[in-house]
């Protein structure tokens, strides 16, 4: 069993109730975890709120991580209320259309730069401002994808963002490890979300994953939760730097 009982958490990338970050939210509070969740904008906000009812969230605060002083509003916020924070996910994703939905090459230096900070950088600043949270360790733990590693059809500015974002944990963890916290890629099967569909062909690359999974099913999202809530407990603590996959054994086939 897994117990978050007693501890505080926080989960940046709740888009609505389908969500991988809203699937990981329902498993760190069914852990007994107490979370604080963020939305991106008043625009979003009626479709993340009803994730924060759910889990009986105290703090539900805006946060976008490309205007200036939101990100650490929400850290000064959890400073004030809580004093300390034990786990905090982060699953925001972001490349501009036009960029996404080109070859690698093409993309812009504009949008490159815009994915890679708003992606990948942006758990770097999540993680230096947790750390002084965490003074009695912790998790971070942020959502990756096969693409990472291996070229995936239309995946294209992300894949090279995704292993960016699987090598900043691995300089993170190895960072923070004296002071007890841990660091992970949580690398997940294809799940159709609202940032997915920004994804040319998407649900075609579902069907072939699916078909070279060796249970021929996808991964859900509280399949996902239950491993992401066992990476915010201590038991994980070996296992900090890894990239953890969470898709059915997708990544062992040929």
């Amino acid at each position: 069993m897994i117990d978050l009982k007693g501890k505080r958490g926080l989960v940046v990338g709740v888009a609505n109730g389908a969500s991988i970050a809203a699937g990981c939210a329902r498993a760190f509070r069914a852990a007994g975890a107490e979370l604080a969740l963020t939305f991106l904008n008043e625009k979003a906000r009626p479709w993340v709120e009803p994730v924060a009812q759910e889990v009986g969230a105290p703090l539900f605060l805006p946060c976008d991580v490309r205007e200036p002083g939101q990100l650490e509003a929400v850290f000064d916020r959890i400073t004030a209320e809580w004093g300390r924070l034990d786990f905090l996910l982060h699953a925001i994703a972001f490349a501009p259309r036009e960029d996404l939905h080109t070859s690698v090459v093409n993309a812009s230096a504009e949008g490159f730069a815009t994915a890679m900070d708003i992606s990948c950088h942006s758990f770097l600043r999540m993680a230096r401002l947790a750390r002084p949270l965490m003074q009695a360790g912790g998790s971070l733990i942020t959502v990756s994808f096969y693409g990472a590693d291996r070229v995936v059809e239309n995946y294209n500015l992300m894949g090279p963002v995704k292993a960016a974002l699987e090598a900043s944990v691995r300089y993170a963890a190895a960072d923070l490890a004296g002071e007890g916290i841990r660091a992970f890629s949580l690398s997940t099967g294809p799940v159709k979300t609202r940032a997915a569909s920004g994804i040319d062909r998407f649900d075609a690359l579902m069907d072939k994953i699916r078909a070279r999974t060796p249970a021929g099913k996808l991964v859900s999202i509280e399949e996902i939760g239950t491993l992401a809530a066992f990476l915010a407990t201590e038991a994980a603590s070996p296992m900090s730097g890894s990239v953890v996959y969470a898709d059915n054994g997708f990544h062992t086939t040929a």
